[in-house]
């Protein structure tokens, strides 16, 4: 049986959390009629998604990245400013911002070069990392575009928090018509601070 999956840098409790009463009028102001939010404990920075993939191959997968992975070390993330792809006119993905510091895109190319040789080639637009907060649902009209895109210009900017990246985690996720479960299975540590 295939597992869809993806790897992602988990978003500690208390950011989450932080995330979740600073976006709390946001996400009053634009209803859950317009977009399907994600639950604050779903927040997290994806990496790399990989799609389907054999249990074997996941294995193999998690073995190699250890290996990259261990050779990073760790640091901090700042999560900070609010958007929309492809834009907030035609907002279909709501995010937060997440300062990209030299660490976190070596620890992604790094991560896009192990999966490059295993088969799994990244995609094709350029990584930009990002908390996915909220997507537009699909039969939204114009009228809800424009609320969601003066809500989005209206909501006060502020940091959300700051946090240390010590480990990648590889999920997976099962799409249920409640929105996606997201199933921890593979720690992989950067390497020990001590040494």
């Amino acid at each position: 049986m295939m597992v869809r999956s993806f790897i992602a840098i988990e978003v500690p409790p208390d950011v989450q959390q932080a995330i979740a009463s600073q976006t709390a009028t946001l996400r009053q102001t634009i209803g859950t009629e317009r977009v399907r939010w994600v639950a604050p404990h779903h927040i997290h920075l994806t990496l790399q998604f990989l799609g389907d993939v054999s249990p074997t191959n996941l294995e193999k997968i998690a073995e190699a990245l250890q290996a990259e992975v261990a050779t990073h070390h760790p640091f901090s993330l700042t999560v900070r400013g609010l958007g929309a792809f492809p834009n907030s006119r035609r907002a279909r993905v709501l995010w937060l911002g997440v300062d990209a510091p030299v660490n976190l895109l070596s620890l992604v190319r790094g991560i896009q070069a192990v999966n490059r040789r295993l088969g799994y080639p990244p995609e094709e637009r350029e990584f930009s990392p990002h908390l996915t907060i909220g997507r537009v649902r699909p039969q939204v009209s114009t009228m809800d575009l424009s609320i969601i895109r003066s809500a989005l210009e209206n909501h006060p900017l502020e940091g959300y928090g700051q946090f240390l990246v010590e480990e990648v985690a590889i999920f997976k996720s099962d799409l249920k018509p409640t929105g996606p479960i997201y199933t921890l299975l593979y720690h992989l540590p950067l390497a020990n601070h001590s040494s």
